[in-house]
């Protein structure tokens, strides 16, 4: 079994509290996903955010609607946490969220590791698609969140009144 790892930092030029606050919704999960997955959450809202929350939602891969069941195993504010999936496209999957304060702001960063099913046909799977796609959608994550933090809307996102909102943001300018 291989297990397969991504790692991504960007730095936010915001205080940590706001953006953990962001990170730690998993509502803007929907904003900062590529539109081609068609995310949606289906635990109802608003989600707690703590060691234990369990998340259902579903992603769209190709032409098929996948259910993906994550656990929230850690979750210590302002610091990090940790969702695994329960149920979903990968056999493993372990997600860390840390952020850390540093002179230029806060450095976020995500590290999976996961492992793909199907054996050698999904390792070539993986070599073929799965590894360029992940890095694809973390690209584009990036990018969203850049443009959030750059300006002020990502306070529509962090904001108790707007917990769950809709984005009517648009990054069809991205090529992922």
């Amino acid at each position: 079994m291989k297990i397969y790892e991504l790692i991504t930092k960007q730095t936010i030029n915001k205080p940590i509290a706001e953006v953990f606050s962001f990170f730690a919704r998993p509502g803007n999960l929907a904003i900062i996903t590529p539109k081609r997955l068609d995310f949606r959450i289906l635990t109802p809202s608003p989600i707690n955010m703590e060691k234990g929350t369990v998340i259902d939602y579903t992603i769209k891969l190709i032409f098929f609607r996948v259910r993906w069941r994550t656990l929230i195993t850690s979750y210590v504010p302002a610091k990090s946490f940790t969702d695994e999936q329960i149920k979903g496209p990968y056999v493993f999957w372990h997600h860390t969220h840390n952020f850390k304060q540093t002179d230029y702001g806060v450095e976020v960063t995500d590290r999976i590791r996961y492992v793909v099913p199907l054996g050698i046909l999904g390792r070539l799977v993986h070599w073929l698609w799965i590894r360029h796609d992940l890095k694809n959608i973390f690209e584009y994550r990036t990018a969203v969140i850049d443009s959030l933090f750059s300006s002020e809307k990502y306070k529509l996102y962090t904001s108790d009144i707007n917990q769950g909102a809709v984005a009517s943001v648009s990054y069809t300018h991205l090529t992922l």
